[in-house]
């Protein structure tokens, strides 16, 4: 029942707003920022992430936001993450957790990381449809948040005069860009079984996005977020 509890904290529209800004920053947000992001007072910001925080959906800490130190810094603010902790609620209860870590678990002693990435391939095929590959990096985002992978395209800045820009993107003075996301849908099983499991999520997103189109998926593991980015196949210099 805590699981339902923490989720029926949600139910306050105000906290739910707070909630779902917070998460989608992948960073420490502090409580003036996601006031005015939610657009309601300080003080009432503060009373929902407290008690976000105490249902567990919400991590606290305290730090200086102004990135200053020692006298006249001012005092440490608090600041929110979202929980790492996972909350699911089913009724009548089930536990499809441990079905797939079980097959997980056969799969990889049985040496079966090829037929489960095939058939990984054919189902995002499936979910695809009819559609052709996904036509651009937007685009990607779009299904890639609809399938709830949290995506976030994330660049890098540069000189016009750099070789690396330049050979990725031409004399822009932008990098190459990449979809990261912040959200893993196999979590609980990918860290169990990495291999196994990114894998067949790379395979999944192939499908789903296509590989002849103009992006494609390539492994790039990052503490914190999916083994999996999303790039301009434009950008594949091999």
């Amino acid at each position: 029942m805590e699981d339902i509890d923490a989720i029926a904290v949600l139910h306050d529209p105000v906290r739910r707003r707070l909630y779902e800004y917070v998460a989608a920053q992948g960073r420490e947000v502090g409580r003036n920022e996601a006031a005015e992001a939610a657009g309601v007072a300080r003080t009432l910001a503060a009373h929902h992430l407290d008690r976000l925080t105490e249902a567990g959906l919400l991590e606290s800490g305290s730090r200086r936001l102004t990135g200053r130190s020692g006298p006249g810094a001012g005092r440490p603010a608090k600041v929110y993450t979202r929980a790492r902790a996972e909350r699911s609620v089913s009724l009548p209860a089930r536990d499809y957790r441990t079905a797939a870590e079980l097959l997980a678990e056969a799969a990889e002693q049985a040496g079966l990381d090829a037929g489960l990435c095939a058939a990984a391939r054919r189902r995002g095929e499936a979910l695809r449809g009819s559609a052709a590959p996904c036509g651009g990096l937007e685009e990607a985002m779009e299904m890639l948040a609809a399938r709830g992978y949290e995506p976030h395209l994330e660049g890098v800045e540069s000189a016009a005069g750099d070789q690396d820009a330049q050979g990725a993107e031409g004399a822009t003075g932008v990098a190459a860009r990449v979809v990261r996301m912040r959200n893993c849908p196999f979590h609980a099983v990918a860290e169990r079984f990495p291999p196994l499991v990114c894998g067949m999520n790379l395979a999944l997103l192939e499908g789903l996005l296509g590989t002849d189109g103009s992006v494609r998926a390539r492994m790039d593991a990052r503490p914190g977020e999916c083994c999996v980015v999303v790039e301009s196949s434009k950008n594949n210099r091999d």
